[in-house]
């Protein structure tokens, strides 16, 4: 689920089995949402559309956008109205009473423009409802991201597509765009994944990975799957990550 375009190659089916925990999670966004019959809500970063469905069935008229024309295929295929865009540039001008978006705004290197770009699809008085990662987000992977790849002299910050605000800095940015913030929560999340970390890793990690030639990425996944054996690998033998969320609701003030 992306808002904008990098080199991470998003595959639905990949998606659907190694990350079906996002969508997930989602629906609790879709509960401080609250969409009402009627509402033309845009899904910002809807992926291959499992929480369009939830939208729809709350009686919503609901466009999707997504970067990965992959993904939006498969919310097309799904019968929704899925297109692509990037989410710092989005052709609609106070078209929408909500805008939604889950686990896609850290995707999204302009964070302002974005945020700037939601308000513009805003009617007056509409609000934005979110969830993305936080300052601290899935923290541990990225240090062993940030070795392996130092040793091989790649430069990680350049590689990195993440952008985790902390909760000061996501109050801001909403305030100085001219949103009033009702809801804003940072909070701490652990994930149990349905597989190895390298599942996760190459459904989320491709634009590291996209760095390393393809015959080499098999030996780099495994060095940091070694790098988190001791923190993220439990006895039982069950992979965890730690996530950490912002969440938060605004209203487009005028």
């Amino acid at each position: 689920m992306t808002g904008t375009s990098t080199n991470q190659v998003w595959d639905p089916e990949r998606y659907a089995r190694t990350a079906a925990f996002v969508p997930e999670f989602g629906r609790e966004v879709v509960e401080l949402l609250a969409p009402q019959p009627g509402e033309r809500i845009l899904d910002l970063g809807c992926g291959d559309g499992v929480l369009m469905q939830a939208l729809v069935d709350a009686g919503a008229e609901v466009v999707g956008v997504d970067a990965s024309p992959d993904m939006v295929a498969a919310a097309c295929a799904r019968g929704f109205d899925a297109r692509v865009a990037d989410g710092q540039q989005l052709p609609f001008e106070a078209e929408f009473d909500a805008v939604f978006s889950n686990a896609a705004l850290h995707w999204m290197g302009n964070l302002p423009a974005a945020i700037g770009s939601v308000r513009r699809a805003l009617k007056p008085g509409g609000r934005f409802v979110a969830e993305m990662g936080g300052e601290g987000n899935v923290a541990s992977v990225v240090a062993a991201i940030e070795w392996v790849f130092e040793k091989r002299k790649l430069d990680v910050l350049r590689l990195n597509p993440w952008v985790f605000p902390n909760f000061d800095g996501m109050h801001h940015l909403l305030h100085q765009r001219a949103f009033h913030v009702v809801h804003l929560d940072c909070f701490e999340r652990q994930i149990e994944l349905p597989g190895d970390i390298t599942d996760w890793l190459g459904t989320f990690a491709g634009t590291f990975l996209a760095a390393i030639p393809e015959d080499e990425r098999p030996a780099v996944l495994a060095e940091i799957r070694e790098e988190l054996t001791d923190s993220q690998l439990r006895e039982d033998g069950t992979w965890w990550i730690d996530y950490v969320r912002l969440r938060f609701a605004a209203i487009r003030m005028d």
